[in-house]
């Protein structure tokens, strides 16, 4: 947005001049101080320029009977996450009342390397929201997976001047940053004095003293109210999340009031078109903290004028003069019945998103791994003790179970009885060809086989089945497709979903996508699958920055020893 002429923003203020665009009718929620605020709302160049009286527009809006608050602000989330592109995700979040949003696309630099970060910062000045988007970390996250590309400090550097950069995004491979890995601190050195967003779960005591004292400032991970209060009190930033697999918002709700609400901040990270379509976005989170007791001044302060603060956006996250017309119309503050959205002045609406220049998809053809059989999803252990991945619910967290699963012909076989499925990572980039087959339990799965090539964040193959043919066929159907959501069982592919940009986004309209993910969870509830989203559940099983015990293509990782057990 080009700067405005500071002469017409004041002339236009003291109702010299109509401004561009008068919201009449509707009352001012101040985040501030908890006020509502009657009069008009008066914008110029995109900026509000006056509150509490009366002014004259070349245009008004009528609004009458409604509430105003400032823009929704996601504080984090990976736009590939949400299946569909920055342009369809735009369309599908808007109109919720999202007018900022703070992504990483570490997902698609996983695949593609800067290019797919660049790709994400030329989007940004294309898309009607206001993406802003934090520089990738950790690509690879670790040193014990294979990613399709490794991006440097030297790397990042040069993308920092883009308008569209915010900082450096999550430092996930914190165990590197408490030790001082070398390859950590030129990163964090590099972006000294810029914001760095934090990924510490479970980390406390002096080692969260040491993570905070490299710059970090905010943190996502938080899944217990004890947690995130020790964060608080250590100066970091909470962003309770509440995404489609990490659901953190009933955890979090009592650290939430008028106090602590400066310093909370809500995100996705992330949240796929199927749960947007049922239940809502940030507006959901919003609307569910008030109707949990939260206080409609905290729920909506931490959903726009915290986020803004922790993140340094200084002209957004208040209905006042001088900020950006990031403005949410709602029926009643309880409900958060979004009706309208503006978002630097711009209405939220079909023609706005028609007008947009959409860019050319990029990174498809990426999926280059060889075809496999059933015989590459058989274990090759002579022991029966065996460690198993224990899926817990709504978090990305697990446990690290043990169990004694008989050897018998050379292999230690799925049993559904037990709820044990076999869990195997297949390398997808082309480099290596690994394989690594584990245990899994919570899936509840009985037949067949699902698979993803969402796989955070190295995104290669990750497939859960109880019968080899079924996992072979749906690895193999995933190379066919460019990448996506398959479920087989007999012989036959039941649903799938098609991710052609790197394996991770959908090049369909996010309605498609919404229809295709109905028919997908269909299917692995045929197969038994308990799991309400069990293709993301899937996908952070194979993510080795989060505890307890995960799988990549190098084996399973002790998350808490920070290292490959088999």
């Amino acid at each position: 947005m080009p700067d405005p002429s500071l002469s017409r923003l004041i002339e236009t203020a003291q109702g010299g001049a109509p401004c561009d665009l008068v919201l009449r009718g509707a009352t001012v929620f101040c985040v501030v101080t908890g006020a509502r605020i009657s009069g008009d709302v008066a914008i110029t160049d995109g900026q509000i320029v006056g509150i509490g009286d009366t002014y004259d527009g070349v245009e008004v809006m009528d609004l009458t009977g409604l509430t105003l608050v400032p823009g929704f602000i996601d504080t984090h989330l990976h736009i590939e996450s949400s299946l569909v592109t920055p342009f369809e995700f735009d369309r599908c979040v808007g109109p919720h009342g999202v007018t900022t949003a703070i992504c990483d696309p570490h997902e698609i630099a996983n695949v593609l390397g800067v290019p797919g970060i660049q790709y994400f910062l030329d989007a940004a000045m294309e898309t009607v929201m206001d993406i802003k988007v934090q520089l990738s970390s950790c690509v690879p996250s670790t040193d014990m997976e294979t990613a399709g590309a490794a991006i440097s400090a030297a790397d990042l550097l040069p993308l920092l001047d883009h308008p569209a950069a915010l900082g450096l995004a999550e430092f996930m491979n914190y165990p590197g940053v408490i030790h001082r890995d070398p390859g950590c601190m030129d990163k964090l050195e590099a972006f000294r004095g810029q914001h760095i967003d934090g990924h510490a779960p479970l980390l406390s005591g002096r080692d969260l003293n040491a993570y905070i004292a490299a710059g970090i400032r905010t943190e996502h991970e938080a899944t217990s109210a004890e947690e995130a209060l020790e964060k608080l009190r250590k100066g970091m930033r909470v962003l309770i999340r509440e995404g489609s697999v990490s659901k953190d918002l009933e955890a979090l709700l009592p650290i939430l009031n008028d106090a602590t609400s400066a310093y909370c901040c809500f995100c996705t990270d992330d949240r796929n078109p199927l749960d947007i379509a049922e239940q809502g976005h940030l507006d959901y989170m919003i609307r569910t903290a008030i109707a949990r007791g939260v206080s409609p001044l905290a729920a909506y302060r931490a959903a726009s004028l915290s986020a803004a603060e922790a993140f340094g956006l200084k002209d957004r996250g208040q209905i006042a003069p001088g900020k950006r017309a990031d403005i949410v119309a709602v029926g009643s503050l309880e409900a958060c019945d979004v009706q309208a959205v503006l978002c630097g002045g711009v209405v939220m609406d079909a023609a706005a998103f028609e007008a947009r220049r959409v860019l050319a998809p990029i990174g498809q053809q990426s999926v280059k791994a060889p075809p496999v059989g059933a015989g590459d999803f058989r274990t090759t252990s002579n022991r029966a003790q065996s460690d198993v991945i224990g899926v817990i619910p709504g978090k990305i967290i697990t446990e690290h179970l043990h169990e004694d699963i008989a050897v018998e012909n050379g292999d230690k076989a799925p049993d559904p009885a037990r709820d044990l499925a076999r869990i195997t990572v297949i390398e997808r980039h082309g480099k290596n060809g690994n394989i690594a087959n584990g245990f899994v339990r919570g899936f509840g799965i009985q037949a067949g086989s699902i698979a993803s090539t969402v796989c955070h964040d190295h995104h290669n193959i990750a497939v859960v089945g109880v019968n080899y043919d079924d996992m072979a066929l749906a690895a193999n159907r995933l190379g066919e497709i460019e990448g996506g959501f398959v479920v087989v069982r007999d012989g036959a592919v039941l649903a799938e979903l098609a991710l052609p940009m790197a394996g991770l986004m959908s090049l369909e309209p996010f309605e498609t996508v919404h229809a295709r993910l109905v028919a997908l969870r269909a299917a692995a509830v045929s197969l038994g699958v308990v799991l309400d989203e069990p293709f993301l559940q899937l996908a952070f099983l194979a993510l080795p920055v989060i505890p307890m015990l995960k799988i990549t293509d190098r084996g399973m990782v002790d998350v808490t020893r920070f290292e490959i057990i088999g």
